[in-house]
């Protein structure tokens, strides 16, 4: 990894080969890599990249009609939201979330399945850093594309610890990572109870399982199995919620619409080997349940949004397109040295 790689995230004038998202008088956001000579069409004009290239970050810049676009580097957040996408991403409020939840530190060794279209990948390899590890599992080699893909655009190089598996997580994980190496496993997928013996097997004593589900049937099941394998702590469920207000003069009140639910956490901590957690006095419960109930928690009765194999084809051939651009070598050349 070059200096010049690194120079994307220092702070200073735009340079060829960054990424830049450009907001208009409305509010709508462009974002695109900048390349010397070229042009960025709009139904209002062109923007030339060129009128980029050298000024400084957060600043105004006419189009060829004159109609002024905001200019800054595009956050992590940013990205993500406007990144291809394979599969549905885990959106900021979660990834946010799970960072805390699940102690997400420098160095840590983080196993995640699965890896859908990196976007909860990017937040973990920033918290990890260089010293840490991200081992990313997909069972669909459409999806794992994606992901790398949008992993080398927004760093502009491959990252040398970021290991993506495509296949089962069950049965590719003992292959990849040594028995009680893991610091943190998150898992994001339809049926994470499946899993609850395996990534046992990889986590460290005291380390942090974290299961990202959508809907109330897949928290109970995930909830009661990591109880009934009898190596981690009682676990704990939560859901965020984020209302924005809106703030003008003395008009201030929360907006017509919040980001409500779109999935639970649930988080529980490695025992060590041998150690018999105490029961805790809980109220009475419906804690038994048949084999309706069971069958209620089944991946097919859960269901899942499928996408077509057309739109998917499309989804790779852009996140490739985009990793291609931001990995390209860089013309040092600019309208100021020419």
């Amino acid at each position: 990894m070059s200096d010049t790689t690194n120079a994307r995230f220092l702070p200073g004038p735009f340079r060829a080969g960054d990424r830049v998202q450009l907001t208009d008088p409305k509010g709508k956001l462009n974002t695109f890599t900048l390349q010397v000579g070229g042009e960025y069409h709009t139904h209002r004009g062109a923007i030339r990249h060129d009128d980029i290239i050298g000024v400084p970050d957060a600043s105004v810049v006419p189009n060829t009609v004159g109609v002024p676009y905001l200019a800054m580097r595009p956050l992590l957040i940013d990205f993500v939201m406007s990144m291809p996408r394979g599969a549905a991403i885990i959106y900021p409020k979660e990834a946010q979330a799970i960072l805390g939840q699940a102690d997400i530190f420098p160095g840590a060794r983080v196993v995640e399945a699965g890896v859908g279209s990196g976007a909860l990948s990017l937040w973990l390899l920033r918290a990890i850093g260089p010293t840490g590890h991200l081992f990313s599992y997909e069972r669909r080699e459409e999806f794992a594309d994606v992901a790398r893909a949008n992993g080398s655009t927004f760093h502009g190089y491959d990252p040398e610890n970021w290991t993506i598996t495509v296949g089962d997580l069950v049965e590719s994980l003992p292959a990849t990572v040594p028995a009680g190496t893991a610091d943190r496993v998150i898992l994001d997928m339809l049926a994470p109870w499946e899993c609850v013996d395996a990534v046992s097997d990889v986590l460290v004593p005291g380390g942090v399982l974290l299961c990202y589900v959508a809907t109330v049937t897949q928290l109970s099941r995930v909830v009661e199995a990591l109880r009934a394998s009898g190596n981690f702590t009682h676990p704990a469920s939560s859901e965020t919620l984020v209302r924005t207000w809106h703030v003008e003069g003395l008009a201030v009140r929360p907006d017509h619409r919040m980001i409500g639910h779109t999935a639970f956490l649930v988080t529980a901590r490695r025992l060590a080997p041998g150690a018999i957690l105490p029961d805790l006095k809980r109220r009475a419960s419906k804690s038994d349940f048949t084999d309706e109930d069971v069958e209620a928690w089944t991946p097919g009765a859960l269901g899942g949004r499928e996408i077509s194999p057309k739109s998917l084809r499309k989804r790779v051939r852009a996140a490739t397109e985009s990793s291609e651009l931001a990995m390209a070598p860089v013309d040092d050349a600019s309208p100021d040295s020419q």
